[in-house]
């Protein structure tokens, strides 16, 4: 059996369309469609950064990021100013800002048009003069056209990096730490992880936030194909030593809990809620509307795991994600306890969970890595 970290790494964002460029009235946007689970009106009037690859039909590949130096432009969603906003104050927070609203502003100056009757314009200048500059712009600096956007992968997301939060620098405030906090210190215990009773195993996945769907996501076969070319390697062949192996691991599905938050109480129950501050935090069944889509960790497991990090000296907490009835969510756990093996969810607390910018606390994201390390080292 093994000894598995699972996380992912994919957070919520803004994906670029696939025809995304659009000029209205000297203003040239890109088209987007947002990304799991957001609440649209944090997204606008703030900096925002592009990442991403363009791909071209020649078989090469362009790198993007723009917007993380200190010198790049960056880019934004526009909101309505507070003067003319009444009608739009009077709607739920869902539907304040409309997902097809979310078009980023990336361009305002126009091309230079000469005047030339006898010309045909072929670029459509004189028409969208302004697109005709963007155009212009992506070609003459990453040597793209309009048409590679076609087979482009360009995600939009805050721009800037983590920052220290608080006084006493003892939070962090940053974008997507749901879920690298937790799967950052994954890598880093695996990488330090030397000459374990059992095999240690880190997976680091892709599109959890919207069902770990797809050829990188958790319910894809890579995994399973890959621990069968090892155990191939080992001698042990077949499809039932495959399924032996993934019965007898364990599991620790790396993912964040949401923190208490005073300012929201009513959400959470005290006593079954994790804190800031107190350390990695353990959830033995995610899920919503009685334990919905949740792994529910067997009780000797629990006790397992309890020793385990007892015996590390490492501060741990147990937590609900909110009251009962009041929403809930999940994470990979399930897909790997479909082979009988031990699951629990383990991860970091935060704040303001799925918006632009989420806090942690420094302390739990050490806890955490801790924690990570003396599970690859359990025989």
């Amino acid at each position: 059996g093994l000894n598995i970290l699972g996380a992912h790494i994919d957070s919520p964002r803004l994906d670029v369309k696939q025809n995304p460029l659009d000029e209205k009235n000297e203003l040239v946007t890109l088209d987007t469609h947002y990304y799991g689970g957001i609440k649209k009106y944090q997204w606008v009037a703030i900096p925002l950064a592009i990442h991403g690859v363009v791909c071209k039909k020649d078989g090469t590949t362009v790198n993007v990021c723009v917007g993380e130096s200190a010198d790049d432009p960056v880019f934004c969603v526009s909101d309505l100013l507070i003067h003319l906003s009444k009608d739009q104050l009077a709607k739920t927070a869902s539907d304040v800002i409309e997902g097809e609203l979310l078009d980023v502003i990336v361009g305002n100056r126009p091309v230079k048009v000469e005047a030339d009757a006898g010309k045909k314009d072929e670029g459509g200048a004189a028409k969208s003069p302004v697109k005709a500059a963007v155009l212009d712009l992506l070609a003459r600096e990453l040597g793209i056209d309009e048409e590679d956007l076609l087979s482009a992968e360009l995600e939009v997301v805050p721009a800037g990096p983590a920052r220290d939060l608080g006084l006493d620098r003892s939070l962090i405030l940053g974008y997507g730490q749901d879920d690298s906090s937790c799967a950052y210190p994954s890598l880093v215990a695996q990488l330090e992880c030397e000459a374990p009773a059992r095999t240690a195993v880190t997976i680091l996945v892709d599109k959890e936030e919207i069902g770990s769907v797809g050829a990188t996501g958790m319910t894809s076969r890579f995994f399973e194909d890959a621990m069968a070319e090892i155990l191939d390697l080992a001698g042990e062949r077949g499809p039932l030593a495959l399924r032996r192996c993934l019965r007898r691991s364990r599991m620790l599905s790396s993912d964040v809990s949401a923190a208490y938050d005073p300012s929201y109480a009513s959400v959470f129950e005290p006593k079954n809620s994790c804190y800031l501050g107190h350390g990695l935090t353990f959830n033995k069944y995610t899920g919503s509307r009685g334990k919905s889509g949740s792994n529910d960790a067997d009780a000797e497991y629990v006790a397992l795991i309890r020793r385990c990090m007892d015996d590390a000296g490492v501060h741990f907490q147990t937590a609900e994600l909110g009251k009962v009835d009041a929403g809930g969510g999940g994470t990979i756990a399930y897909i790997l306890a479909k082979y009988g093996m031990d699951v629990i969810d383990c991860g970091v607390p935060v704040l303001s969970m799925h918006a632009p910018w989420e806090a942690t606390s420094k302390a739990d994201v050490y806890e955490a890595y801790r924690g990570y390390k003396a599970f690859l080292q359990l025989s």
